[in-house]
C-alpha cells in the first residue's frame, strides 16, 4: 500500500552513484512521486572499466544500478541486469553492462541505451548521466601524491591514511542539459548517500552542476553516510562530510543534512573495523542545513541505510 504526501505527485532528483543512490531509488519508488536519477560517469573498475577501455562506452555500472533500482520489472528481470558472470571469457562482467554496451552500439548514443533499457526494465522516472563527456577522476593527496582513475581512489594502492586534498575531473565536463532541466524542475534533490570523493563529489566536478543546484527553487537535502571509509574519509564526522560537500557545491544551497544517529551493534562492526571504517558521529555540526536526526540504519546485515526509513523521512520534508 502506498503511503500519501502532502503535494500531488512531487518531482523528485536523486543525484549520485554506487549503492547509496539505489538504496534511497528503492525505498521513494514505493510513494506516488515522479523520480529523477542523475548518476556519476566517473567509475572505471571492474566490468566497467574493461568497457569503457574496450569500447568507449561512458560508465554503465551506476546507471544500471539505477535502472534496477528504479524498475517495475519481473524480479527475474532485474535480477539479469544484475547478473555477474563467474567464468569464461565474460567473467567479472554484469549482464546489464554488456546489454547498455550493445545498445549504445545499436542506438548510437549512450543517453539512447539508457531510454531503451529503462524501456525493458518498465522504469518509472528518468536516468541521466551527469555528463556525456568522457571523464576520468583524478586527486592529489595531502602529501602532493597524485592518484588517477576512481578505482585507485576508491581502492587505494597508497597509504589509505593519506587525506585527499583536492579532486577533479580531466579532461573537464559539461552538464548534460537534460540532468539539468530535471533539477530545474524539481521539488526535492536529495544527495547522497554514497562514497564523497569517488560517488557524490564528482557530480559536483561537472561544470554548470553547482549552479544549476543554487539556482533551483527545490529543496535540497543530503543523506550522510553511515561509515567512514579507508582512503577517502578516514576520522570524519557528519560536519567534516558536510564541508568538504561545500567546498564543491558552496555554502547556504543546502536545506536539510540527514544524519542517522542509531548505532549498529557491535557484531555487526566487527568486519568494518578491519577496513578501518567506523561509525559516522555528528561531530559540530552548524545550524543551517538544518540537521536531521534518527534511525535510518536497517535492522540487520551490512551497516547500511534502510531504504523505507530513509524515503519515510525524505518525502516528510517535501
Amino acid at each position: 500500500m502506498q503511503e500519501r504526501v502532502d503535494k500531488r505527485n512531487p518531482k523528485i532528483v536523486v543525484v549520485g552513484g554506487g549503492t547509496g543512490v539505489f538504496t534511497v531509488l528503492s525505498g521513494l519508488r514505493k510513494y506516488p512521486v515522479e523520480l529523477s536519477a542523475i548518476v556519476s560517469m566517473a567509475d572505471d573498475g571492474g566490468s566497467t572499466g574493461v568497457l569503457r577501455e574496450e569500447f568507449g562506452i561512458l560508465p554503465p555500472g551506476d546507471v544500471r544500478r539505477v535502472l534496477v533500482a528504479m524498475s517495475h520489472s519481473e524480479r527475474l528481470l532485474s535480477d539479469l541486469f544484475n547478473y555477474r558472470f563467474e567464468e569464461g571469457g565474460l567473467r567479472g562482467h554484469t549482464f546489464g553492462n554488456i546489454m547498455l554496451t550493445a545498445l549504445e552500439r545499436l542506438t548510437g548514443s549512450f543517453e539512447e541505451a539508457v531510454d531503451e533499457a529503462a524501456k525493458i526494465l518498465r522504469v518509472k522516472g528518468r536516468v541521466f548521466p551527469v555528463t556525456l563527456d568522457n571523464v576520468r577522476l583524478c586527486a592529489e593527496l595531502e602529501d602532493g601524491t597524485l592518484v588517477r582513475g576512481e578505482t585507485n581512489i576508491d581502492i587505494p594502492r597508497h597509504d589509505g591514511f593519506l587525506k585527499i586534498a583536492r579532486i577533479w575531473l580531466e579532461p573537464e565536463a559539461k552538464l548534460n542539459t537534460k540532468a539539468e532541466s530535471a533539477i530545474k524542475n524539481a521539488d526535492m534533490i536529495i544527495v547522497g548517500p554514497g562514497d564523497l570523493y569517488t560517488s557524490i563529489v564528482p557530480n559536483l566536478l561537472v561544470r554548470g552542476m553547482p549552479e544549476a543546484l543554487k539556482n533551483s527553487s527545490s529543496k535540497k537535502v543530503y543523506v550522510v553516510n553511515l561509515m567512514t571509509k579507508w582512503g577517502e574519509t578516514n576520522g570524519f564526522t557528519a560536519a567534516d562530510f558536510l564541508s568538504t560537500l561545500e567546498k564543491y557545491l558552496g555554502k547556504n544551497v543546502l536545506n536539510c543534512i540527514v544524519i542517522n544517529n542509531k548505532r549498529p551493534s557491535l557484531v555487526r562492526t566487527k568486519q568494518y573495523e578491519k577496513e578501518n571504517a567506523k561509525f559516522i558521529e555528528a561531530g559540530n555540526l552548524p545550524s543551517k542545513p538544518v540537521p536531521v536526526f534518527g534511525d535510518y540504519l536497517r535492522s540487520r546485515g551490512f551497516v547500511r541505510h534502510d531504504p523505507d526509513k530513509l524515503a519515510k523521512i525524505l518525502v516528510s520534508l517535501i
